[in-house]
């Protein structure tokens, strides 16, 4: 089984001086992003990196955060992601937890973890005098490694955790080869394709996107984050670059235009349940795939398409070196047609979770049908098998959601809130359509005490990362609860939809105020399903996020005729900062005819 390193400089021999990297006006060959990643793992070797050490890296996107992704595996270390934009405690928790031996940043990307940890920046003088030759054997022997081999560890990601703290998945280069080949057989990039790079580092789903890039001699585009924001942005990137391959999640592909992107090109749709109306929208024209498969495995499990919306959308099979059964609660094989529990088994299974035995002991179990030794993964998805061999998902055993592609577990939300002094009991539950999904949560407080909504979510926010922050905090003087004792998820389910119709109805415009700033709150209101929203609130302190964000400004736009730039949506800090650049904007701009 080779290894990331091993597959990458097998390219490089082959595609030279093909482009390997696009980031505005840049644009980097394999041979040139080969010998920058060898002078960094170089450096990295020195300070210690080497198979089984984890490196935390906090980099922007652009080519030097592939560069520094190479480096860390080529020195044979894994990296482990940190995101800024995370709450400060949340990082140290990261750190803390997973002991990187280094952190990698940019120059000016100094990060407050509250630990010490040494650190490397990618243009510091000894990297950049590095010979460009292989990390090897003309090293001194004290920074000479162990050959890397593929049981050894390649990335440590970090996804919320049932128990109230994040963990960390350890994967291992072992189901790389098995992704890479069904990437080839699916997918099919090859040299002169342009594969975006969209998600985040900080989930796995980058990894799928860098690979199927640079792994076959296909270009990479990557773009500053503003230009990945779903809807106009993201369509006008697809088009400027010219983009043959990308894999969005089904939110960020509901409200994308389809139109005159992507044409003979490929979509995947991964990360939440792919619909029968995002099939018709984005297979037309192109090849759609729909992928699935949760972090603790090599980025995913299986693979269906090319989609037909005309027929049933399945998440199809196991791609080869990877296994899925569908048992029930004895661990028993199922009928095709009936649904089960979705055990995974194959060479793409995590090594488990960094420094969790036991919580890795009770997802990571013995395979019932395999040899000594052995391991599936017990998903927590339950779906059916039919018997053509397509595997179809159903839904979520557990507790655990999507928001916008990111997987949340609501035990992790509720727990943080329940750490406030005042809350008794917290419950979360998920509102919203697709495209506006978002938590919202109920609590019940010791001796009726009187908290704000706003006061719990700033706590909430000192730990979690913003799509895990509830957009609405209401106070109950009980949960309800079923007939068993246990809080009654459908009851709330059913008094957030209700909350949602009832705020959700358009405010009347104050007759002494300014007509802009009336819409602007009135969309907001109506966007976010929230009452009593002021010209100086925040939008996305009122649990606004970039999707919402983006719905915004198409609402705006429909409305008033005003093409709202997203960077005036997030740089404004109230509404009335926001109404003032539609103003703005209209004034310098034709009227659009209605």
């Amino acid at each position: 089984m080779p290894t990331v390193p091993e597959l990458f400089e097998s390219v490089v021999a082959r595609a030279s001086e093909n482009p390997a990297v696009v980031f505005g006006d840049r644009v980097v060959s394999y041979t040139e992003l080969n010998a920058r990643a060898n002078r960094l793992a170089r450096a990295l070797v020195e300070r210690g990196v080497g198979p089984d050490t984890t490196v935390a890296v906090a980099m922007p996107k652009g080519d030097e955060l592939v560069v520094v992704l190479l480096a860390v595996l080529k020195a044979g270390g894994a990296y482990l992601p940190l995101d800024p934009q995370y709450p400060a405690q949340r990082l140290a928790h990261m750190v803390t937890d997973a002991r990187p031996v280094l952190l990698v940043r940019p120059e000016h990307g100094r990060l407050d973890l509250g630990v010490p940890i040494p650190e490397l920046m990618v243009d510091a003088p000894d990297v950049v005098r590095e010979t460009a030759a292989r990390p090897g054997h003309d090293l001194t022997d004290r920074c000479r490694n162990a050959p890397l081999d593929p049981r050894h560890l390649m990335y440590v990601i970090y996804t919320s955790g049932s128990t109230g703290m994040p963990k960390g998945v350890a994967v291992t280069h072992v189901g790389v080869a098995d992704l890479v080949a069904a990437q080839a057989a699916s997918l099919a990039p090859r040299p002169g394709d342009r594969v975006l790079q969209w998600a985040s580092i900080s989930f796995d789903a980058a990894f799928w996107d860098w690979s199927a890039a640079l792994l076959s001699g296909a270009t990479l585009v990557m773009a500053p984050a503003e230009e990945l924001l779903p809807g106009p942005p993201l369509h006008a990137t697809l088009r400027r670059h010219a983009v043959t391959h990308a894999t969005l999640p089904p939110v960020a592909l509901s409200v994308t235009d389809a139109e005159g992107v992507l044409i003979g090109g490929t979509v995947m749709s991964t990360g939440d349940a792919c619909t029968r109306a995002l099939a018709a929208k984005w297979s037309q024209g192109r090849r759609m795939f729909n992928g699935y498969g949760p972090t603790e495995t090599t980025v995913g499990s299986t693979l269906a398409g090319p989609v037909d919306p005309a027929d049933e959308i399945t998440i199809g099979e196991p791609w080869s070196g990877n296994g899925v059964y569908v048992l029930d609660e004895h661990l028993r094989p199922v009928p095709d047609g009936v649904d089960g529990e979705l055990y995974l088994v194959g060479n793409g299974l995590a090594r488990g979770y960094l420094n969790r035995p036991g919580l890795t002991a009770t997802r990571f179990v013995p395979d019932p049908f395999g040899p000594p030794g052995s391991r599936v993964y017990r998903s927590g998805d339950r779906g059916r098998r039919r018997t053509d061999g397509q595997l179809v998902f159903s839904s979520r055993g557990d507790d655990q959601v999507k928001i916008r592609g990111f997987r949340v577990e609501l035990g992790e939300v509720e727990a943080r809130l329940a750490a406030h002094p005042v809350v008794d009991v917290a419950a979360v539950t998920v509102v919203g359509d697709l495209a506006g999904a978002r938590l919202a949560a109920w609590v019940s407080t010791v001796d009726g005490v009187e908290v704000s909504g706003a006061e719990l979510r700033a706590h909430a926010a000192e730990t979690l990362p913003e799509h895990m922050v509830p957009s609405s905090v209401h106070r109950l003087p009980r949960l309800p609860v079923t007939a068993n004792g246990k809080i009654d998820r459908a009851a709330l389910r059913q008094l957030a939809e209700s909350a949602e119709r009832s705020d959700g109805e358009p405010a009347a415009a104050d007759p002494g105020g300014d007509s802009v700033e009336n819409t602007v709150c009135r969309l907001a209101r109506e966007i976010l399903g929230v009452p009593d929203i002021v010209p100086g609130d925040n939008f996305f302190k009122l649990g606004g996020h970039s999707v919402l964000a983006t719905r915004l400004a198409g609402r705006l736009r429909d409305e008033l005729g005003v093409t709202v730039p997203m960077r005036a949506v997030f740089e404004s800090g109230t509404l009335s900062d926001l109404a003032a650049a539609v103003r703005t904007t209209g004034a310098s701009a034709p009227r659009r005819r209605r």
